[in-house]
């Protein structure tokens, strides 16, 4: 019946979809570009609304709580039936998943907003889903443990305090949704976004179709007939900046002393702890310092304050952050496209948004699905495809599954520095101490090593 209904849709070349946490709607543009059809949105932050409002003029707008909103609303505002919508998209609330402060995730109210995505597709059965996220959400744990309060002197961690083990309970609920469903890591510089920008990217075929992640149209150094990555200046040239936010005094003291594509390490000695404050004690996740960018690369990714301390992005050549119209073009909004809100709250919206190069390339790969479809039909194991959940990527599944469950801070931060009762904790959560020896450098505290093994389906 739902490939009949489909059909008659793809005749009149129409491919609906609902757009769920939509923000700035950078995913559902990129979708339209590769062709299809946004119906609904549903976002509850109210600066993102009157966005949306200001840029789409006809485009129904829900603007409440997921948790309050019911599938049939959605359907209604959509003018659409059960089975009828070509995609559900959308990515559930990222800053509980975040490597960057604390990381509440499945025990945040806003990392189970996942549970409100499945729910939408299972009661609205689209022919295909595509949720988004940071690459956090592969190693994080349902319940946190401060990097203080792990090793020797502290307790154990519990099943649910390993890395990991939020993306496992994901990946199960996934499953209950008895879709086909791959996933993987996704860079945005690999199809042609200006800004080294990773995401996990997760698509479900409800029929069983054979779905795939987008094949790279970019790389760095452009080999094997693809395209090199954009750089900073190709994507800035002849952009006019109006608004920005600034930087204090202090920061801009220091800023002198930065050259393009350094950071706080280029300081002289004297002012490397001035400029890092309490940070500099700290370790790991201090790039953003002092940060100024290259026009010969591409951006980092774009964070929601280019003026934090931690998160710095300096213009290549001025002692300012990318403007608003920097970041708009980074992320590959047409010229033109309205934002509103304060200059704070513009930087939020289109820092968090998904890039439209990215949504394009995931939006012309479902079309390729769909067009197989229509020409070959299912194929013959569609229905034993239902229910599972595959890696996409062979080289992340196997980094998935010798990772660590856990990860301690150096010696020097540890209640106990003594590299033998830091091995006998470690025991005692079925983990080793991943490096050599016991120094900083020799610790690998990356996402693909620090977090329990994954099966490659469930």
């Amino acid at each position: 019946m739902c490939l009949f209904i489909y059909d008659i849709l793809m005749a009149k070349q129409e491919y609906p979809t609902i757009s769920l946490f939509s923000g700035a709607m950078g995913l559902d543009y990129g979708m339209e570009n590769a062709g299809f059809k946004t119906r609904i949105a549903v976002e509850i932050n109210k600066v993102a609304v009157e966005t949306i409002k200001a840029n789409t003029k006809d485009l129904p707008v829900i603007n409440s709580p997921i948790q309050q909103v019911s599938t049939m609303e959605i359907l209604k505002g959509a003018g659409l039936s059960v089975g009828e919508a070509v995609v559900v998209q959308g990515g559930p609330c990222c800053q509980s998943f975040s490597t960057a402060g604390n990381r509440g995730s499945l025990s945040d109210p806003r990392g189970a907003l996942f549970k409100d995505f499945c729910r939408i597709v299972g009661e609205a059965q689209p022919r295909f889903f595509v949720m988004e996220n940071v690459t956090g959400l592969l190693s994080a744990a349902i319940k946190h443990r401060p990097l203080k309060e792990r090793g020797p002197g502290f307790p154990p961690l519990a099943p649910e305090e390993e890395l990991g083990s939020a993306f496992k309970v994901i990946l199960e609920e996934l499953t209950t949704l008895n879709y086909h469903i791959i996933y993987g890591l996704l860079n945005a510089a690999d199809y042609g976004t200006p800004q080294i920008r990773l995401r996990v990217v997760i698509i479900g075929s409800r029929d069983g179709e054979e779905i795939s992640l987008p094949a790279p149209t970019h790389s760095k150094t452009g080999e094997k007939g693809k395209l090199k990555w954009v750089s900073l200046g190709k994507a800035l040239r002849k952009v006019k900046s109006e608004e920005w936010s600034n930087f204090s005094e202090n920061t801009l003291s220091h800023l002198k002393y930065i050259k393009p594509g350094q950071n706080w390490t280029s300081l002289p000695e004297t002012l490397q702890k001035e400029a890092l404050g309490a940070a500099f004690e700290s370790w790991g996740g201090r790039k953003g310092f002092c940060r100024r960018l290259s026009y010969s690369s591409p951006a980092p990714s774009l964070t929601t304050a280019p003026n934090g301390r931690a998160t710095m992005l300096c213009h290549p050549e001025e002692n300012r952050p990318l403007s608003v119209e920097e970041y708009m073009r980074i992320q590959e909004f047409p010229v033109g496209h309205i934002f509103e809100g304060s200059t704070s709250q513009k930087y939020i919206l289109i820092g968090n948004a998904v890039p439209l190069s990215l949504g394009e390339a995931i939006g012309k790969g479902l079309l390729k699905t769909i067009r197989k479809t229509q020409k070959r039909g299912l194929p013959a194991d569609a229905e034993t495809r239902k229910g599972i959940v595959q890696c996409a990527d062979p080289e992340l599944e196997k980094r998935l599954n010798n990772r660590k469950k856990t990860q301690l801070p150096p010696p020097k931060h540890r209640l106990n520095p003594d590299p033998k009762a830091a091995k006998e904790w470690m025991a005692q959560v079925g983990a080793s101490i991943y490096a050599k020896n016991e120094h900083t450098k020799d610790i690998d505290v990356s996402y693909q090593k620090c977090c329990s093994p994954l099966p490659s389906h469930i």
